[in-house]
């Protein structure tokens, strides 16, 4: 699969396609990490706790999640782990991200640079490692049609890359929830206006609720 070449300025957000996992050895300490796409604050607690390892030294981690954002130093000196983290998933343009570095103390302390640069470090080497895909924002929002007017609207979905979340049949016609992007979200609106003579329109679904 192709990867894609991050810049610290680019624009676009970056997020993993699977989990992901490296392991380092630094000054005798094992660094374990795992790193994982999120899409809710309840994914990323459950991945913290699936890939820690309470017999490690320490189980240090951070998420992004839009402009919501946590990290845990574990018990390491503060800033020296969790931040860190956090920075290397900044650092690498990703969001929609969770890294869980787990450490295996190997006798030889690093001190509070060494710690930095460990945790920031190896967070770093694991997204440059791991398969990234592009964030598309999608709109999700709900119609319904006539039978009749369904096989034009399918063939327009497919052409735009919509995904369909939902979709059930009544005696009239189908009901739909999809998820569109942005740039399309106008063009399929008077597509479905025109077709059904204004009786139909995208209707978007609010998920702050």
């Amino acid at each position: 699969m192709k990867r894609f070449t991050i810049l610290a300025d680019y624009s676009m957000a970056f997020t993993l396609i699977t989990p992901y996992c490296i392991t380092e050895e630094i000054k005798k300490s094992r660094f374990v990490v795992n790193a994982s796409p999120i899409k809710s604050i309840h994914e990323a607690n459950e991945f913290i706790e699936l890939v820690s390892d309470q017999a490690a030294t320490h189980n240090c981690w951070a998420w992004k999640l839009g402009h919501q954002y946590r990290f845990n130093d574990d018990g390491e000196p503060s800033s020296t782990a969790g931040r860190p983290i956090l920075a290397a998933i900044e650092g690498q343009n990703c969001d929609q991200v969770i890294i869980v570095v787990t450490r295996y103390f190997g006798g030889i302390k690093l001190g509070t640079g060494g710690l930095i640069r460990a945790y920031g470090g190896s967070a770093s080497h694991c997204l440059q490692q791991a398969e990234l895909q592009p964030i598309i924002e999608r709109i999700k929002c709900h119609f319904s049609c006539l039978y009749a007017q369904w096989p034009i609207l399918e063939s327009k979905l497919r052409e735009i890359n919509a995904i369909i979340e939902t979709q059930d049949f009544d005696a009239n016609g189908p009901k739909l929830m999809i998820a569109i992007t942005e740039d399309k979200f106008e063009y399929f609106n008077q597509l479905l206006i025109n077709l059904t003579r204004g009786k139909e329109q995208l209707n978007i679904i609010n998920t702050n609720n």
